[in-house]
């Protein structure tokens, strides 16, 4: 396991304690099989991937690369969930908050991906970096289909 992806969900969740979040270990775990050796994490962090804010047994940990966003979540009794977004596929990121928590709202060309029960603490950080990383490689793509077009 990579151990710096569960370090940094264990980190985020210390630093903003509202954050509801449960099983890190094992989300973390499933997260690491599809992080690639050669890929840098930049960023981790955990919310619940829902529609309702009282739904509260979807944890799911998002891992930032430096090329990827990949979300990912181990389910209780057996199997997980993963998906990936890669930034190509990134649209645009969208933060609600209310009174106790926030909302991420990762929308790509295929579906909008929401995360909630975030502490509301934690949202300018999240956009900051998913921001961040998602434009910079989003124009290295671009860059990099432009020439092969050439």
């Amino acid at each position: 396991m990579n151990q710096d992806i569960y370090l940094g969900a264990k980190e985020f969740k210390k630093k903003y304690p509202k954050t509801i979040a449960f099983r890190l270990k094992a989300h973390a775990k499933v997260a690491s099989k599809f992080v690639d050796n050669g890929e840098k994490v930049k960023y981790v962090f955990v919310a619940q991937k829902n529609f309702k804010s009282y739904e509260i047994c979807n944890t799911n940990i998002v891992v930032l690369t430096d090329k990827r966003l990949v979300v990912a979540t181990k389910r209780l009794l057996f199997g997980y969930f993963y998906r990936v977004i890669t930034p190509d596929m990134f649209n645009d990121l969208t933060i609600k908050t209310n009174i106790i928590w926030g909302k991420v709202i990762i929308d790509t060309i295929k579906e909008k991906i929401i995360l909630s029960n975030i502490d509301p603490n934690a949202l300018p950080e999240i956009e900051e970096n998913v921001s961040n990383v998602m434009m910079e490689e989003k124009k290295k793509y671009i860059q990099r289909e432009s020439e092969v077009k050439e």
